[in-house]
């Protein structure tokens, strides 16, 4: 399932459509939305690399890492980091975030600040300007692409971070500006949801096609007590293992859900699909409604026996059809007989059945004359 995120990732936006967008949502319960984003990042910089993606480059804003580490989580995947200055570019929102440590050069009290890295880095000092932030983001990505129709990614490892700095519906419009942009293939972010309030998690969530929620394998105890042999193999459970829980939104309306199980190792996250019976949810979102939408199993008796006004139901005997032709006076005795001998029939074996009567011997003999009775149905 991380393989179907990182395909549609790959595929990128259609011509006239928004990128698609991935949210990592994690929490203190379960906080491994670095190693997922991690994983998405190293899988998306190998579909560039490999020239099967639709972007030909990336964007990374670091807030919560320094460029440093990311150029050497890149290299030890297996990535040709000396060739990065071709394919990726940083945006630097750790080192310094507010410019305080650009002053302090000034006075000569530190160092320079620029990263031992061979990763190309351009350093962001004011990340509370976010008009700034979309603007340089946009430079180093037609850095990579040019100026045509190619195509670059963009990756933020905290948006947690951002909305220290700014509002949501700041930070919301600048995600936004980024997924209508022309040249922006997809973009993806990181968001530690207990951090936050329920409102502005509500926001990224409807923007993004793609939600990916990180929960705890087993649920902790919530009477804070772990001192007991059960909590603590609970605690073990949820110290390496998880389950990620992904919405997709399809270009059509319609959303699919899935779910993966997952352990980190030392060398990544691994992922591991999960049996129908145990939790892989393959089903439509049905709303909440006052009345049942489905039978009960006593229900689906009783129609399974009407008897339908256009079915021919034998039983052995002749079948006997009033076809409105004859006069209501010569055929009411026949009819009554009839009439009492199938429902009789129709009592017995909890049948309905609907009987016609002409309303007057005026009406035209063919008035009432279905023009399928000759249809055996």
């Amino acid at each position: 399932m991380a393989e179907s995120i990182c395909r549609a990732l790959r595929d990128g936006a259609l011509d006239g459509e928004h990128a698609p967008a991935l949210t990592i949502k994690d929490s203190i319960d379960s906080p491994f939305g670095p190693d997922v984003f991690n994983h998405i990042l190293t899988q998306v910089s190998a579909n560039i690399l490999a020239g099967k993606s639709q972007s030909r480059g990336l964007v990374l804003v670091a807030f919560s890492r320094s460029p440093s580490f990311y150029h050497n989580l890149l290299k030890s995947r297996g990535h040709d980091v000396s060739s990065s200055h071709n394919w990726l570019r940083v945006l630097d929102c750790y080192t310094d975030p507010l410019g305080w440590k650009d002053r302090l050069i000034e006075r000569g009290s530190i160092t320079n600040l620029s990263p031992e890295t061979s990763v190309t880095v351009n350093l962001c000092k004011d990340v509370r300007n976010l008009d700034n932030l979309f603007s340089s983001i946009l430079e180093l990505g037609k850095g990579l692409v040019g100026q045509r129709k190619n195509r670059f990614s963009v990756a933020i490892d905290s948006v947690t971070e951002m909305l220290r700095h700014a509002s949501i519906s700041a930070v919301a419009s600048l995600l936004s500006n980024l997924r209508s942009h022309d040249q922006v293939s997809c973009e993806f972010w990181l968001l530690h949801s207990d951090l936050h309030e329920i409102r502005a998690t509500a926001v990224l969530e409807y923007m993004s096609s793609m939600l990916a929620t990180i929960e705890p394998m087993t649920r902790p105890p919530t009477n804070g007590q772990i001192g007991n042999s059960e909590n603590l193999s609970l605690l073990d459970q949820n110290s390496k293992r998880g389950k990620l829980h992904v919405r997709f939104k399809r270009r059509n309306g319609r959303v699919r859900l899935m779910c993966e199980e997952f352990c980190v190792e030392q060398s990544g996250i691994k992922f591991t699909s999960i049996s129908s019976e145990d939790g892989l949810i393959t089903q439509s979102l049905v709303p909440k409604v006052q009345f049942n939408l489905q039978l009960s199993e006593k229900e689906r008796v009783d129609r399974a026996k009407v008897v339908l006004p256009f079915e021919h139901q034998g039983n052995g005997k002749s079948i006997q059809i009033y076809d409105g032709r004859r006069s209501l006076d010569e055929s009411t005795t026949e009819i009554k007989s009839v009439s009492a001998e199938k429902l009789q029939t129709n009592e017995d074996s909890g049948k309905g059945e609907i009987i016609y009567y002409r309303d007057s011997d005026d009406e035209m003999p063919d008035s009432d004359e279905d023009p399928d009775d000759d249809l055996d149905i």
